[in-house]
């Protein structure tokens, strides 16, 4: 059984017992949040689609924790122009394990 759910903006495969990073999100270690925005529920074969969102659906999961990307750096320059620029950003993630999909 999986499902894709809309989290934060992003839409992600997801099934029971698997673990993935989202953006960050405001819940602490250890709470459990649920994910209302299902777009499809596939269960051994048979699959329902939503129009936008499958009616009565959502996915359970727990927090475990928040860590930090990797970096990624922006350099800027011009040419013959003297005009240099290096900025770096690290993105939040939030770590989620997946407990449950009710359809």
């Amino acid at each position: 059984m999986f499902a894709i759910v809309s989290i934060a903006g992003q839409q992600f495969k997801v099934s029971k017992g698997e673990e993935i990073f989202v953006h960050q999100l405001e819940a602490k270690e250890g709470d459990s949040v649920s994910f209302d925005q299902v777009l499809l529920v596939s269960n051994d074969g048979s699959t329902s689609v939503g129009n936008p969102t499958v009616k009565s659906a959502s996915v359970k999961a727990t927090v475990i924790g928040d860590q930090k990307g990797d970096k990624v750096i922006v350099f800027k320059k011009k040419r013959r122009k003297g005009y240099k620029v290096k900025n770096g950003h690290r993105q939040s993630f939030t770590k989620i394990k997946i407990d449950s999909i009710n359809a």
